[in-house]
C-alpha cells in the first residue's frame, strides 16, 4: 500500500527512508503508512498527522541554514569540493582550514547566488568556499571566521583508493577464516582464547604458509551472564571480550604467591571437570571462573613500570574506557538491561552515577584493568602472526550493530535510533527476512557528531590488527530498519552518508596500513559494489552464490579482482555439511522454508550438480566417484583459478566438520555460536589435533599450489606457488 500523505514522501525523501524496494524475487513493494510513521518516529520526526508531518518538513528544510558551517564535512584527496556558510544577509565570514600538522590554509570564496531565507525573522544568506584537492590526509578543522568570533567543524580528507596494504605488495595472499571461541587448546578455559589465537596465527603462518587469520569479532559481551552468544550482538564494539582473555598469560599471574596459583589452579581444575563431555561451549559457566582467576591476580597489583603502563593506557582511552568500566560495575549491580535501572542511573552523566563511579572506583579500575590485558595479548598475537611471516596477520571483523541494552545504548543514548531494530528483507536463504535485535545509528546524529563514535570504533579495531572485515558493510550505506512490533517484512531501508563513512573507514586503514574487506553478500545494490571497487575496498565473494545470468556457475576467470574469495561462510554450513544439504534438513526442521524440504532438496542438488559438472570441466575435479574431500579441495582450486588477490578457507573445511556455526533466523533453536571445532564424525578437536591434521595438511597444500600435497604435517617440499 502507497504512502497516504504526500508529505510523508518528503520526509522519507529527506530522511534517506525507502518508500519502496524490489524483493529478492523481483517483486515491487510499497512502505505504508504504519512503517514510516514508526520510523521517522524513531529519529524524533512526529508525523502522526498532516499537521505534524507539514511542520517537521518546514523544520528540517530550515535546518541547515541555521548553522554557520555544516557539522562535518569529508572529501577525497585530489578533489576539490564546495562548503557552504550561512551568516546574516550581507555579513561577512572567511574560511580556513587548520591542518592536523598545525599548518593553516586560506579556503578562497567562490561566486554563489542563492537567494536569502527569512529564518526566524532573520535573514539569513548562504556563502560557498573551494576546498582545495591537495589538502593531506587526515582529520582537520575548518574555521569560519565572521564579525562574532571563530567557530570549528571536523574536516576530513580520505584517500580516494584503499587498495591493498603496503606488506601485501603485488602479490595474492590466502588465509583461514575461523570462530577463535571454537578453536580451543589443551591449556584454555573451555573456549578459545587470545593466547590460542597467538598460537593459531603461528601455526598458520609458519607451518602452513597462510598470510592472514580471519576471525570472528571479540567485541566485549555483558559482563555476566547469562552472557549472549552472538558475537554479532555485543555489548561494545569498541572494546574486547574479557572471555578471551588467558589468565596465565598475564604478568602479574608470575608474580602471585604459590597459594594463589594454587587457587587459580583449582578454579580451572574444577571448571573443565564440569565441562568434561560438553558437546558446546558454555560461556556461562566459563566467564564466573576466569572471572575469578582475574580478580585475584588484579589483587596483587602492579609494579611500577606496569602501573605507567596501565596509567597511559586509561589516558589514551579517556572518557569512552571510563564509561565502559562504569557500565560493566553498574551491571553487576543493577543487572544487564540498563533500561530496566533506576531513572537516575539511565545517563551515563547524571549526578547519580558520578556518584557511583567515586563509590566503586576499584571495581571500575577492575574492568578497565581487563581491557588493558586484552590489549596487550591481541598485540601479541597480531605481532606473533607477523614474525611468523603472514604478510597481514589478523583480521578482525566489525559487527553491524550492538543490542538495545548494550553498553553502547547506554553511553551514546539518541545516537542510536529507539523503537526500531536491524535486519535484513527476505532472501532465497531466509525467505521470512531476519531481525538481528540491533540498535541501528542515527545518521543524523552521526553527522552531528562528525561521526567520532564510528571513527574511535574503527580505530581501535585496527590498532593491532592487520585488516578487518566489515560485516554487512551495506549498512555503511543502507540498512533494514524494522519497527517494534512489526515482522522483519515490514521494514525498509534507511540510508547513511556512505561518502562519509568509508571516507573514514578508508583513512583509518591507510593509516593502519590495514586490508579492508566488506561483506557485501545478500541483497546489494549494484552500483554499491563499484563504488567500493572505485574506492579500492574488498568485497566478498562465496562460491556457491556466483552465478551468471542463467543461474549457471561463474566461470572462475568472470570473478572480481577486488575480493575476498572463499567457498562459504560462517552463516553457511562448511563445506562438507552444505555438500551433505544440512542446512535445508536443519530449516525444515526449524520451520523456515516457504517450500517444501522435497522441492528444497531437488533444487540444491541440481545446483549442486552445476557446481561439480564446472569443476569436472575445469579440470579441477577428476575422479570418478570422488569422495566430500575429493569436492571440498576441487572447490579451493576452483578458487586459484580467479582473479581474487585475497583467498580464504575455512579452519571447518580444513578439517572437514559438518556442523555450521550460525544458523540465520534462529536464536536459541540451534545453539548458534556454540559449535566448537570438531572432527568429521562431530567430535571436538583440540588446537593440538589441529596442528598434526593431515586434511588441514592438504587443503593448504591447494591453496599453496602444491603440484603434489605434502604427505606429513610439515610442509618441508619447495612452493610451486612462491611469494
Amino acid at each position: 500500500m502507497a504512502l497516504s500523505n504526500p508529505v510523508l514522501y518528503e520526509l522519507a525523501e529527506a530522511f534517506g527512508i525507502a518508500t519502496e524496494f524490489w524483493d529478492w524475487k523481483g517483486r515491487h513493494t510499497e512502505i505504508d503508512d504504519d512503517t514510516m510513521i514508526a520510523i521517522l518516529g524513531s529519529m524524533d520526526v512526529d508525523a502522526t498527522d498532516a499537521d505534524r508531518a507539514q511542520a517537521a518538513l518546514r523544520t528540517l528544510h530550515d535546518r541547515p541554514w541555521t548553522r554557520l558551517l555544516p557539522p562535518c564535512v569529508v572529501m577525497r584527496s585530489g578533489a576539490e569540493q564546495v562548503v557552504l556558510a550561512h551568516v546574516p544577509h550581507g555579513a561577512w565570514v572567511r574560511l580556513a582550514v587548520r591542518l592536523e600538522d598545525g599548518g593553516h590554509r586560506e579556503v578562497p570564496q567562490i561566486e554563489h547566488n542563492v537567494a536569502p531565507r527569512l529564518i526566524d525573522d532573520v535573514e539569513i544568506g548562504e556563502a560557498a568556499f573551494q576546498l582545495p584537492g591537495d589538502l593531506p590526509l587526515g582529520y582537520h578543522r575548518l574555521q569560519a571566521t565572521t564579525e562574532h568570533g571563530t567557530e570549528e567543524v571536523t574536516l576530513v580528507v580520505s584517500p580516494s583508493f584503499l587498495g591493498f596494504p603496503p606488506a601485501m605488495g603485488e602479490k595474492r595472499v590466502w588465509g583461514y577464516a575461523t570462530q577463535l571461541y571454537s578453536v580451543r587448546s589443551e591449556d584454555s578455559w573451555g573456549i578459545g582464547d587470545l593466547v590460542d589465537l597467538a598460537d593459531l596465527a603461528i601455526w598458520s603462518g609458519a607451518e602452513q604458509f597462510a598470510s592472514f587469520l580471519l576471525i570472528n569479532p571479540l567485541h566485549a559481551a555483558q559482563p555476566m551472564p547469562p552472557i549472549e552468544p552472538s558475537p554479532y550482538l555485543p555489548a561494545s564494539r569498541r572494546f574486547v571480550n574479557p572471555l578471551y582473555v588467558r589468565p596465565e598469560h598475564i604478568f602479574e599471574y608470575s608474580q602471585l604467591s604459590e597459594t594463589d596459583r594454587q587457587r587459580i589452579g583449582t578454579v580451572k581444575q574444577q571448571l573443565l571437570e564440569t565441562l568434561a563431555g560438553e558437546p558446546l561451549i558454555m560461556r556461562n559457566l566459563i566467564w564466573p571462573a576466569k572471572l575469578a582467576a582475574l580478580r585475584i591476580i588484579f589483587g596483587h597489583g602492579l609494579r611500577p613500570a606496569r602501573r605507567m603502563a596501565f596509567n597511559d593506557f586509561l589516558r589514551r582511552e579517556g572518557r569512552a574506557l571510563t564509561q565502559f568500566a562504569t557500565w560493566c560495575a553498574l551491571v553487576n549491580v543493577h543487572g544487564v538491561n540498563w533500561r530496566e535501572w533506576p531513572a537516575e542511573l539511565q545517563r551515563p552523566s547524571s549526578p547519580e552515577v558520578a556518584a557511583f563511579a567515586q563509590d566503586n572506583a576499584e571495581e571500575i579500575e577492575f574492568h578497565a584493568w581487563i581491557q588493558w590485558i586484552a590489549d596487550n595479548q591481541l598485540r601479541a598475537a597480531q605481532s606473533g602472526a607477523r614474525d611468523a611471516g603472514m604478510r597481514v596477520g589478523v583480521v578482525s571483523d566489525l559487527a553491524v550493530g550492538v543490542s538495545d541494552w548494550s553498553a553502547e545504548a547506554w553511553t551514546y543514548g539518541n545516537t542510536f535510533a529507539q523503537g526500531v531494530s536491524v535486519g535484513a528483507p527476505p532472501d532465497h536463504f531466509n525467505q521470512t527476512g531476519q531481525d538481528w535485535g540491533q540498535l541501528p545509528w542515527r545518521p543524523d546524529r552521526l553527522d552531528d557528531l562528525a561521526y567520532a563514535p564510528f571513527r574511535t570504533m574503527v580505530a581501535g579495531l585496527l590498532r593491532h590488527s592487520g585488516g578487518m572485515r566489515v560485516d554487512h558493510i551495506m549498512g555503511l550505506f543502507r540498512l533494514w530498519w524494522i519497527p517494534a512490533g512489526m515482522p522483519a517484512t515490514k521494514g525498509t531501508y534507511v540510508r547513511y552518508n556512505h561518502e562519509a563513512m568509508v571516507g573514514i573507514l578508508a583513512l583509518e586503514a591507510y593509516r593502519a596500513g590495514a586490508l579492508i574487506v566488506g561483506e557485501d553478500l545478500g541483497v546489494v545494490e549494484p552500483w554499491v559494489r563499484d563504488y567500493l571497487r572505485e574506492r579500492g575496498i574488498l568485497g566478498t565473494s562465496i562460491a556457491w552464490f556466483e552465478t551468471d545470468g542463467a543461474g549457471e556457475p561463474l566461470p572462475p576467470e568472470q570473478w572480481r579482482e577486488y575480493c575476498l574469495a572463499s567457498v562459504t561462510t560462517h552463516d553457511l554450513p562448511p563445506t562438507a555439511g552444505y555438500l551433505a544439504k544440512d542446512h535445508i534438513r536443519l530449516q525444515h526442521r526449524l520451520g523456515l522454508l516457504t517450500e517444501s524440504l522435497e522441492t528444497e532438496l531437488a533444487q540444491a542438488e541440481r545446483e549442486q550438480q552445476a557446481f561439480i559438472a564446472a569443476l569436472r570441466r575445469g579440470g579441477f575435479l577428476t575422479e570418478d566417484e570422488p569422495s566430500t574431500e575429493d569436492i571440498v579441495l576441487a572447490l579451493h582450486r576452483y578458487l586459484l583459478a580467479t582473479p581474487a588477490r585475497v583467498l580464504c578457507a575455512t579452519l571447518p573445511d580444513a578439517v572437514g566438520d559438518r556442523r555450521t556455526e550460525n544458523q540465520p533466523g534462529t536464536v536459541d533453536e540451534y545453539p548458534n555460536w556454540r559449535v566448537p571445532l570438531s572432527h568429521p564424525d562431530g567430535h571436538p578437536m583440540t588446537m593440538e589435533e589441529l596442528y598434526t591434521d593431515e586434511r588441514a595438511l592438504r587443503l593448504a597444500g591447494v591453496m599453496n599450489g602444491f603440484a603434489v600435497p605434502p604427505v606429513e604435517p610439515r610442509f618441508e617440499v619447495e612452493r610451486l606457488a612462491a611469494d
